[in-house]
């Protein structure tokens, strides 16, 4: 039996690229600069996820608190920081401080500050193992891998001793998965974005009064792999062009809803705000945040090369320089980078394929009046 299930939150990067495309005549962005090395903090969270894993897998050891486990996740997912909290057990007690210095460290390693609050979350890996942790299975502890492509994963007893699971077949012993509450540090990850763009000059107020929009009526995305140990991955876009004033701007688009791959969603999502933009073109890059996304280092490196680019009054693919500005690492283990679309305009109507063949969006032309 394959273990392979979609498990994906989808994110896309949106970049708008604002130009009058002049008769013959296509002016080429220029060639920006690698992000320096370092930037972001790839494995941090990882890392941290894991040493939680095993510290949650040691409480396990008491009977009670793992019938309180049990019980928590009989639903879904699960705090782990509010769900020790309300333990008066010793094992509750050691999760409690154990999982309050994760979330900060978790945090800080995403770029989103020491003061977001709880972030972690445990839930059963499959709903299949329910019947053998009611039958008192002992259970192992993994967290969810950021890797779509890893064979083994390591999950830890009550001992704290690691294990090494196959990926490819579901475990017929029971395992819990930590790993982040993705649309919340989605949603601070966000407006760290919007801050610094504010703050390095590349985004501007949004226009008053009624403005066409482009309207997402349908999208999908694909992926062949989505294994049961993957955690969700949250979606974004960033929506960047050349404002009203001639500046770069950068806008953020979260897209929660792109849970699934093989999925057709209907979010009658409006992606573009044609009011804030010069020109009439745009790219869309669609991306997905694994875990270890630092959303501060992410926009201190598309800034820094956005802001090389100026208004030349011709058509500037600034996707390439917002794929160039990503971190060397997005494009290895995990698959951070999904797919482009390429010259959106305002009157773009119907079906669009991505670039690289791995999503499709169906989008119109929408005005949205004002009161």
């Amino acid at each position: 039996m394959s273990l392979l299930r979609p498990r994906r939150t989808t994110v896309a990067v949106t970049t708008l690229v604002l130009g009058v495309l002049a008769a013959g005549q296509a002016a080429a962005a220029p060639a920006p600069a690698p992000a320096p090395a370092g930037q972001v903090s790839t494995g941090q969270v990882s890392a941290i996820e894991d040493g939680m894993a095993r510290t949650l897998a040691t409480t396990l050891a008491d009977p009670a608190w793992q019938t309180r486990l049990r019980g928590a996740t009989a639903d879904g997912p699960t705090g782990l920081a509010p769900l020790a909290a309300q333990s008066a057990t010793a094992p509750g007690r050691h999760l409690a401080a154990a999982t309050a210095d994760a979330d900060r460290g978790i945090a800080r390693a995403k770029g989103l500050g020491a003061d977001l609050g709880p972030l972690l979350r445990v839930q059963l890996a499959d709903p299949s193992m329910r019947a053998a942790l009611d039958a008192g299975a002992a259970p192992l502890v993994a967290t969810a891998v950021a890797d779509d492509h890893a064979r083994t994963v390591r999950a830890y007893d009550t001992a704290g001793r690691a294990h090494t699971l196959d990926t490819r077949e579901i475990p017929r012993q029971p395992v819990y998965l930590v790993d982040l509450d993705g649309a919340k540090a989605l949603e601070a990850g966000l407006e760290v974005l919007k801050r610094e763009f504010a703050a390095k000059g590349v985004a501007t107020a949004q226009a008053a009064g009624g403005w066409w929009a482009t309207k997402i009526n349908k999208i999908e995305v694909s992926d062949d792999e989505e294994p049961w140990f993957k955690g969700a991955a949250e979606m974004f876009s960033l929506v960047t062009g050349f404002g009203q004033d001639g500046k770069v701007r950068v806008d953020s688009v979260a897209m929660p809803y792109l849970r699934y791959d093989g999925t057709v969603y209907q979010p009658n999502q409006i992606l573009v705000n044609w009011s804030n933009y010069k020109y009439n073109l745009a790219d869309v890059v669609l991306m997905e945040d694994d875990g270890d996304t630092n959303y501060l280092a992410l926009a201190q490196a598309v800034a820094a090369v956005l802001l090389t680019i100026a208004d030349q009054g011709a058509y500037i693919p600034l996707v390439n320089a917002v794929l160039a500005a990503l971190p060397t690492s997005w494009w290895t283990d995990d698959p951070d980078y999904v797919d482009s679309w390429y010259t959106l305009a305002r009157t773009s109507s119907g079906r669009l394929n991505g670039a690289t063949g791995n999503g499709w969006m169906e989008v119109q032309p929408y005005f949205v009046e004002q009161f």
